[in-house]
């Protein structure tokens, strides 16, 4: 990646096993990334007796002592305002200029509310989407919103689609994804009328983005899009039905073998087939959440991740930095009006 100045905040204290994970997880990083930088946010003791076994990645690293954290139980609107955690500093952070993006495996409630009150939404952005990469059967995709908004209308699907497009390009090297918005049908004439308005909005923008229409939850692993879109409370249902359903197929596979003699036989045989499937759905590789349509990245880790599953997140941070992602997003909205779109939507749809 070889970014010469590029410098990212992180939160030591979040997660289940912090600082240890944390400090394990940058130094993975910084052997593969030498020239990124790191400011972290956190007990200073703690933070030192983790990185004295990884010497190399002192030089890399500059700590802040904080007296307080986030923890997982804290609800969202007890920490906002509070400057003094070890989460709220690491955002500021970004805010302040002094990193481009943040990371926490800390409360995914408090990363957001603090996140939206101290980088606010980029200018004609109306609202922040949670976005993650999930594997298909030929490679991967990107979904949003993952429950940032339980309810959205059509111009904040538009939002969405334009964003989830842009982080494809930017993560997924994809130089023209195909962008889909998520339905119960592939029908026009299916699904709720906020559907059908962002649809317009989208058929008659001029936008540079290869919209496919609709899909169905269940042609998500199957290469149909590489963009899939949809309101928080859908997404997020969808997010877990699929995590859901690999860990049952997981489960069932080994059952099977514990129970069949032949299958034990044969496991030698199987040995390359099992271990590149658990290579696939290994949740380690999707680490690293965002909450996309901010003045700055900011990127949610696992709270139960390893170090390498830490180490992917905070990677998956400093690609889109590279690639500029939130240049992208603000260049992409110039010269669009969806206010005026959404307007036109409405008459057309309501």
């Amino acid at each position: 990646m070889s970014q010469e100045k590029l410098v990212i905040s992180i939160d030591a204290m979040g997660g289940d096993n912090s600082p240890k994970v944390v400090i394990e997880g940058l130094s993975l990083v910084h052997k593969k990334n030498p020239d990124i930088h790191f400011l972290l946010y956190g007990d200073e003791t703690k933070i030192l007796k983790e990185m004295s076994k990884f010497p190399a990645l002192k030089d890399a690293c500059e700590i802040f002592h904080t007296e307080e954290f986030v923890t997982n139980d804290d609800k969202p609107s007890h920490v906002i305002r509070n400057r003094a955690t070890s989460m709220y500093q690491a955002i500021d952070a970004v805010k302040q200029g002094k990193a481009q993006a943040v990371v926490s495996a800390g409360n995914t409630g408090a990363l957001m509310a603090i996140s939206k009150m101290v980088l606010k939404t980029i200018q004609k952005i109306h609202r922040p989407a949670i976005v993650s990469i999930m594997p298909h059967e030929q490679g991967r995709y990107v979904m949003l919103d993952l429950g940032a908004n339980t309810e959205c209308d059509g111009i904040n699907l538009a939002e969405f689609c334009i964003m989830g497009n842009i982080y494809a390009k930017c993560a997924l090297n994809l130089k023209e994804p195909r962008v889909a918005l998520m339905n119960i049908g592939a029908e026009e004439m299916k699904g709720k009328d906020e559907i059908h308005a962002a649809a317009h909005i989208l058929k008659n923008s001029h936008l540079n983005l290869n919209f496919i229409g609709y899909i169905e939850p269940h042609e998500i692993p199957h290469n149909k899009a590489d963009v899939i879109v949809a309101d928080g409370f859908s997404g997020n249902i969808a997010l877990k039905s699929v995590e859901g359903t690999c860990y049952l197929i997981m489960k069932l596979i080994k059952n099977s073998i514990k129970t069949s003699l032949l299958a034990k036989i044969g496991i030698p045989f199987f040995y390359g087939v099992f271990k590149k499937l658990k290579k696939t759905m290994d949740p380690r590789l999707y680490n690293g959440a965002m909450l996309v349509g901010l003045n700055g990245l900011s990127v949610k880790s696992h709270g139960g991740t390893d170090a390498f599953g830490f180490s992917v997140a905070v990677e998956n941070a400093a690609k889109l930095v590279a690639n500029d992602f939130i240049g992208s997003i603000r260049r992409e909205l110039e010269n669009i009006d969806l206010d005026e779109l959404s307007q036109e939507a409405y008459y057309e749809v309501y």
